[in-house]
């Protein structure tokens, strides 16, 4: 029968996730196979996973049971293999590399920065901050006939976003960084201007939210941040 595979942990993981009943429409019970030094956690599956509602809480459920007793290499969502052999083979080919993960990311959980700007208050501070924007609307407003100028203030409005932004960015990046055992900047999806995931260690995670907490203060209405963790450290499994 297939298996679905949630994560990977050590021998020595208390594996808190017994009564813990898996992903599919006819879900069988969370269990570990071991191979050596490691632990392949999985669940009997018969059918092909799709990501619906139940099948994801169950999914992050057991990522997080897991966390909670020790250091894990968590699955993405709907990784499945033929049957154990399968399983152990892959634990057996690549035990050592593993087991260097586990040990890099024990302690650590993942925690997301996104952030979003203002938009009506980004445009304000451009027209009065940029004298260039502020000429051509002026104009605009004026009742100046040439059809060019929307176009050309339009550019001119798009380009000081994207300098603001990238700005932005980097420098909030730079002040959270410090904080974190690595880091992974990803492009910013649709109306973010940052997506940021950060490795924390547990000795510095109230440096770290408390700072965070800093720049929420200092930035004001105008940015929105979206703190997500601690999570499974999906983002730094090698």
């Amino acid at each position: 029968m297939a298996l679905y595979v949630y994560a990977i942990t050590g021998q020595d993981h208390p594996l808190a996730v017994g009564d813990v009943t898996g992903v599919g429409a006819d879900p069988s019970p969370v269990r570990a196979l071991a191979y050596g030094p490691l632990y392949a956690v999985v669940s009997d599956v018969s059918e092909e996973i799709r990501p619906k509602r139940r099948d994801l809480l169950i999914h992050q459920e057991v990522q997080e049971r897991l966390m909670e007793g020790g250091p894990v290499l968590p699955l993405q969502f709907g990784y499945t293999a033929a049957d154990e052999a399968t399983v152990e083979q892959a634990l057996r080919k690549d035990a050592d590399g593993y087991l260097a993960n586990l040990e890099r990311l024990d302690g650590c959980a993942e925690y997301h920065v996104r952030a979003f700007q203002n938009e009506e208050e980004l445009l304000r501070q451009i027209l009065r901050e940029t004298p260039e924007t502020r000429e051509l609307n002026d104009r605009i407003r004026a009742g100046d006939p040439d059809p060019q100028l929307p176009l050309t203030l339009g550019r001119a409005v798009a380009a000081q976003v994207r300098e603001r932004q990238d700005a932005l960015a980097a420098g909030l990046t730079d002040a959270l960084v410090p904080y974190a055992r690595e880091h992974d900047v990803r492009p910013a999806t649709g109306d973010d201007l940052l997506n940021l995931s950060l490795l924390i260690s547990d000795d510095r995670r109230e440096e770290f939210l408390s700072a965070q907490a800093g720049l929420v203060r200092q930035l004001g209405d105008g940015v929105e941040f979206r703190l997500s963790g601690p999570l499974p450290p999906y983002s730094f499994v090698r």
